[in-house]
């Protein structure tokens, strides 16, 4: 079993080199596969994609924040708890 595993993995691999080799003889195709990587690179690579622009920095956005964190403030967790709680019991009540 394991080398049908073996061989299937080295077909596909043997299989997969001809087809690169195959269209980087043309320089036409070459440049075909080279620009369809390249913009394949950029759309992976675009910030736009992220949820939060500046993610990792909040001193930037915030300073007076980041401050209080730099301190050890406990004021946004504190906050989170109480709504997440308050959550809790509505949903605990609308179940009942």
């Amino acid at each position: 079993m394991i080398l049908r595993k073996r061989w299937l993995v080295t077909a596909v691999g043997a299989v997969a080199g001809g087809a690169i080799a195959y269209f980087m003889k043309d320089e036409e195709k070459r440049g075909k596969v080279v620009d369809k990587a390249k913009s394949l690179q950029d759309s992976l690579n675009t910030k736009a994609d992220m949820p939060v622009e500046e993610a990792g920095k909040p001193e930037v956005s915030n300073l007076d924040n980041a401050d209080m964190v730099s301190e050890g403030s406990q004021f946004g967790v504190q906050y989170y708890n109480e709504l997440t709680e308050k959550e809790r019991e509505i949903l605990e009540k609308s179940n009942s």
